[in-house]
């Protein structure tokens, strides 16, 4: 099995076991703990392993949100401190993983190999991801499993933003493209039904749009899996692709 094998295999899992805790009920009770209204964890723990940030460069990092939302976001999420925010967030991942993986079949190996893919990845011009890969990790199983597909996760987001770049591709546009985007997924992320509809008209003025979102989905398999590849030999790399898409 090849290393791009490895990613498309492991998308899945990757891409949406690693964000559940995002819009989870875990994560509701923390920032209710925290006084902070909803949503504003997400915003506030996930950014602040790379500092304060304005609502002009919050907007940026995550990429897929409107200015007005990261905004809001970075105001509601003030009170709280960077070291409140990372460890409550990582109170929130390792909460989400004790209740939800805990029918994962040896989630220590699991946890390990995915571990070695992360510690072992350049991780420069990918602040997120190494933001988090710097933090403190859970001790608990499946805390530590949930923690670390996160981690798989900030790392093929970060090099899929990378290889939109490299294509032209903004990511609001990508959005627009992507089978699992569209304009539902535009308005769930905050942005105004004119707005949606104004980025979904502009996008389809541009001609090639499309093929060069799958070139960067194409490139973005290749780096991520080229980063597994390096990091686990063969048989290392399929037991964890057998793991993370048991999870899925």
């Amino acid at each position: 099995m090849t290393g791009t094998e490895f990613a498309v295999a492991t998308e899945a899992a990757v891409v949406w076991v690693g964000a559940k805790f995002m819009t989870s009920e875990e994560l509701a009770e923390e920032e209710k703990r925290l006084g902070l209204p909803g949503r504003a964890l997400y915003f506030r723990g996930r950014s602040a392993v790379v500092g304060d940030l304005s609502g002009v460069v919050l907007k940026e990092v995550f990429g897929i949100f409107p200015a007005w939302v990261a905004d809001w976001a970075a105001e509601a999420g003030a009170t709280v401190t960077t070291a409140e925010a990372v460890a409550a967030y990582t109170r929130v991942i390792e909460t989400w993983g004790t209740r939800h993986l805990a029918g994962a079949d040896g989630p220590e190996r699991t946890a390990e190999l995915a571990f070695r893919v992360t510690d072992r990845t350049d991780a420069s011009a990918l602040p997120l991801f190494a933001g988090w890969r710097a933090a403190a990790r859970p001790e608990s199983p499946e805390g530590a499993l949930a923690f670390a597909v996160m981690l798989l996760r900030e790392l093929r987001g970060g090099l899929h933003f990378a290889a939109l770049r490299a294509y032209g591709v903004g990511v609001p546009d990508a959005v627009t493209v992507d089978p699992t985007g569209g304009r539902g997924r535009l308005l769930r992320t905050g942005w105004p039904e004119a707005d949606a509809d104004a980025l979904l008209e502009r996008a389809a003025g541009i001609p090639d749009l499309a093929e060069r979102w799958q070139a960067a989905h194409r490139r973005t398999d290749e780096a991520f899996g080229r980063a597994a590849a390096e990091a686990l030999d063969a048989g290392e790399l399929a037991e964890l692709r057998e793991r993370l898409t048991a999870l899925a």
